[in-house]
């Protein structure tokens, strides 16, 4: 094994097994250098691949601190529910629907869908918890003509098996946004802040096989609970 490797392994797994707690300090990079006679560049990219995994934060000045023990992973290039992203997450994981209701296509949500102005959207705001703690607030917009009789109880286990394995639809590809917002009002009210002052919104427009949208979807994370990972090629 590398030196950069048994480096990066070491402090993933001191902090994964939670020996090194969120907020933790990490040694330093010169104590990194003398415990594993390595040089500054092999220390450095062993840290920067935890900061890129969203595993540890680097701050200015002062160190790099442990900022999750378990982040979650989006994938850009793939269309994955919650549901089938939590086995991966660990054996404590829930979603809380929060907030049910039909409302007409207007105002700002005309920019978003492709749908007639005034047809019926059904509006799902749904919490994700992982280890108890609120990381995760999914608002969700279905065209009920394209997603007709989705529930309460649907809408807390998984929408895309009840579009796949009962409505027999095709989904094929989504428009995806990733930016970093000051929280607000609503994520202070449904999602664990503490003192973060800012969360990451995955917007996606989402359509089927035959070109229909049929969501749009605000999915509002935590900082400490999220990275993406991406395959880019030249």
């Amino acid at each position: 094994m590398s030196k950069y490797n048994q480096i990066y392994s070491d402090l993933l797994a001191s902090i994964t097994t939670e020996r090194l707690e969120r907020g933790a300090r990490l040694p330093s990079e010169t104590e990194l250098m003398d415990s594993y006679q390595a040089s500054r560049g092999t220390v450095r990219k062993a840290i920067e691949q935890l900061q890129e995994r969203g595993f540890a934060q680097k701050i200015h000045g002062k160190g790099t601190f442990v900022l999750s023990t378990s982040p979650i992973e989006l994938q850009l290039g793939g269309i994955v529910s919650f549901q089938e992203t939590g086995p991966g997450l660990g054996d404590d994981v829930s979603t809380e629907v929060v907030e049910f209701e039909q409302l007409p296509l207007e105002g700002p949500l005309l920019e978003h869908i492709q749908a007639q102005e005034g047809s019926l959207i059904t509006r799902i705001k749904r919490v994700r918890r992982i280890d108890g703690k609120r990381v995760i607030l999914d608002i969700n917009h279905f065209v009920s003509d394209v997603i007709p009789g989705l529930t309460r109880d649907i809408a807390e286990h998984s929408i895309y098996a009840f579009i796949e394995q009962q409505l027999q639809l095709q989904i094929a590809y989504a428009r995806r946004t990733i930016e970093a917002v000051p929280r607000n009002r609503e994520d202070q009210q449904h999602l664990d802040l503490d003192d973060q002052s800012h969360v990451i919104v995955v917007s996606n427009q989402t359509f089927l096989q035959d070109g229909r949208q049929f969501e749009y979807t605000e999915s509002r994370h935590t900082l400490d609970k999220f990275y993406f990972s991406d395959v880019a090629r030249r």
